[in-house]
């Protein structure tokens, strides 16, 4: 690109070179202020760009012991238009599992599927609606991954649609005392499961009912939620249960993630 006017047809040479020179001069002067001011930006607001997603991903990775349980899971979390219909939901927390390994903690095929990315630690709390009718299991799984291996997980989980195989589904955390007492395997209603690709965590949620009823056709929250669904549990709005729980507590990972790698003004 030239900043200089075009030449006039006839002038003379010494006047054409003398254009040039100062056209020359001009574009060295200008080329030499943007990058000065490119670097000066890049100075002034502090960016590494490269280092930055993966400090993100590496600090999302430590959460498990660097945040309180309730900043995580908090004793009561408000879902705004998560229930069928967009009626509101309250869940009440009723109890959260010692943190700890993986063993036990899922079924054969799901602890299979999900050995690719490893287990760091495995963080659980049911909650139970304010009606006390329903209660929901949500987990965040900590793996030992990087973002290449989370990313081919959740391309498997996508097209292999392994979080609507009902042979995976995710086992809740009942609590002796409480509404989940009976909450156990065959009690699992509804489920999410959400692999993250910014942060080494699988999200996952599990509903049912609190009287420690059976389902026979247990049904993922998204399909739950699709329009004209007749099943038990889409019914009763357990899909609403798993997804709207799942999704805040997800949405408060994502916070703490932000507030973990703000840089200090």
């Amino acid at each position: 690109m030239s900043f200089a006017e075009p030449e006039a047809f006839g002038e003379p040479t010494r006047h054409r070179v003398g254009s040039r020179t100062v056209a020359a001069a001009t574009c060295l002067v200008l080329g030499l202020g943007l990058i000065g001011g490119a670097v000066t930006g890049s100075w002034l607001t502090d960016d590494d760009g490269d280092n930055a997603p993966g400090d993100h991903f590496a600090t999302a990775g430590t959460l498990w012991h660097n945040v309180p349980v309730d900043q995580l899971f908090p004793p009561t979390v408000q879902g705004t238009g998560a229930g069928p219909g967009g009626a509101d939901r309250t869940w009440t927390r009723i109890a959260v599992a010692p943190d700890g390994g993986c063993a036990h903690a899922f079924d054969p095929l799901l602890q299979k599927a999900l050995a690719p990315v490893g287990c760091q630690r495995l963080l659980r709390a049911t909650y139970t609606d304010a009606t006390q009718s329903y209660v929901t299991t949500v987990g965040l799984l900590f793996t030992k991954a990087d973002p290449a291996a989370m990313s081919a997980l959740a391309h498997r989980f996508r097209t292999e649609r392994l979080d609507r195989r009902a042979d995976l589904m995710p086992r809740p955390y009942p609590a002796e005392g409480t509404p989940a007492a009976g909450f156990g395997p065959k009690q699992r209603a509804s489920w999410t499961i959400s692999v993250l690709t910014d942060a080494p965590v699988v999200a996952y949620a599990v509903s049912g009912w609190a009287d420690g009823r059976g389902v026979d056709a247990p049904q993922p929250a998204a399909d739950a939620l699709s329009a004209g669904a007749t099943t038990a549990p889409a019914q009763a709005g357990l899909g609403n249960e798993a997804q709207g729980l799942a999704d805040r507590i997800e949405r408060r990972l994502r916070q703490s993630i932000g507030t973990a790698t703000e840089t200090p003004s």
